[in-house]
C-alpha cells in the first residue's frame, strides 16, 4: 500500500496538484498503524490514497490534512503524536477517544509540485531554457508548428512533444488540462502565431474565471519588444480581453539582468519563475541590507 500510494502522489504532482501526505514515523504499544503507512489526499481530488489504521486517528489526521490543503501554498510540514485513550498526557500529546492504549507519530508535509514550463517555439532560447530548467529538476513541454523544432532529437527529455498548429493546440486545451503547466512562454519565431497563442489563452482563461497567476492558470510570459507588446495589448482589447488579465502577463520576460544571449535570457527567465514560484520579490531585503 506505501508504494501505490507514493505513486499515486507521484501522480498527482505531475498533474499539478497540491499533496498532504501524513506518514507514520513512531509508534509504541498497541496501535492501528504501523510506521511506514501513509495516506495523502490532492488538490481537487475527491477521497483520499492509502491509510494510516482506520478508525479516530485516521479521522482526525484526514481532517488535519483537509485544513492544511486549504491553508498552505508552501511546502510545510509538522510532526503530531496522538495517545490512543482518553486521558493520554503530555503536552505534545493528543489524546484519541480509543481502547488501543498505544502512542503514534504522525509526519503531515505539504508537498508543493515543481515547476511545468512550456515553451511555445522551439529555437535558441527555448533550447537554453531547457538547460537551466532541468539543473532545477523542473519540467518542460514543447510546442511549435514545425516539426524541426519540435521533435525527440532536439528535446529528448521533454515531458509532452506537441507539434500542432495554434488553432489545433488551443481547440485540443480546457481550464482543467491546461493547469498541468505552471508557466507558458511565448517564444516563438512569427509574431502572429504568438499573437493568437496569446489571445486564445487569455480567452480560455478568462472563459474559466480566472486569472493567469500560476495557480488557478499557468503564469504566461511573452518574449518581445515594446512595439511587439503593444500590438498584442490592443488586438486582446479588441477581442474583449480584460484589464486585469492583460496586466498579469508578463513582458517582457525575465529579470532585469541586461540578458542578451539567449543562454542569459535562460537565466534571467528561471530566476524569474523561480522568485514567482516561491513568493519572493528580487527587490527585497536580505539579512544585511535590514540590519
Amino acid at each position: 500500500m506505501t508504494k501505490e500510494t507514493l505513486t499515486w502522489a507521484v501522480n498527482q504532482l505531475t498533474l499539478r496538484k497540491r499533496v498532504v501526505m501524513a506518514s507514520v514515523v513512531q509508534t509504541s504499544g498497541s496501535v492501528p498503524g504501523k510506521v511506514g503507512a501513509r495516506l495523502a489526499i490532492a488538490e481537487n481530488a475527491s477521497g483520499f490514497h492509502g491509510t494510516i489504521g482506520g478508525a479516530g486517528l485516521e479521522l482526525k489526521v484526514l481532517n488535519r490534512c483537509h485544513e492544511l490543503m486549504l491553508e498552505q501554498f508552501e511546502p510545510f510540514g509538522e510532526v503530531l503524536t496522538f495517545g490512543l485513550n482518553k486521558g493520554a498526557k503530555g503536552y505534545e500529546v493528543q489524546p484519541l477517544d480509543s481502547l488501543c492504549g498505544g502512542r503514534v507519530t504522525v509526519s503531515i508535509e505539504v508537498i508543493i509540485p515543481p515547476p511545468h514550463v512550456l515553451l511555445m517555439g522551439g529555437g535558441h532560447c527555448a533550447s537554453a531554457l531547457v538547460t537551466t530548467i532541468e539543473s532545477l529538476n523542473w519540467n518542460h513541454s514543447v510546442s511549435d508548428s514545425r516539426i524541426e523544432y519540435c521533435n525527440t532529437e532536439l528535446f529528448p527529455t521533454a515531458t509532452e512533444l506537441i507539434h500542432s498548429s495554434v488553432d489545433d493546440f488551443l481547440a485540443a486545451e480546457s481550464i482543467n488540462t491546461i493547469r498541468r503547466f505552471s508557466d507558458i512562454l511565448l517564444l516563438g519565431h512569427d509574431w502572429s502565431e504568438d499573437q493568437e497563442r496569446l489571445l486564445g489563452l487569455l480567452k480560455l482563461c478568462q472563459d474559466g474565471d480566472s486569472i493567469p497567476d500560476g495557480r488557478n492558470f499557468p503564469r504566461i510570459g511573452v518574449i518581445g519588444s515594446r512595439s511587439k507588446w503593444q500590438s498584442f495589448s490592443r488586438a486582446a482589447t479588441e477581442q474583449g480581453v480584460n484589464s486585469e488579465q492583460l496586466d498579469s502577463v508578463i513582458c517582457p520576460i525575465g529579470l532585469n539582468i541586461g540578458a542578451e544571449s539567449p543562454e542569459e535570457i535562460a537565466i534571467a527567465v528561471t530566476a524569474q519563475i523561480l522568485s514567482l514560484a516561491k513568493g519572493v520579490s528580487p527587490a527585497d531585503e536580505n539579512w544585511r541590507q535590514s540590519l
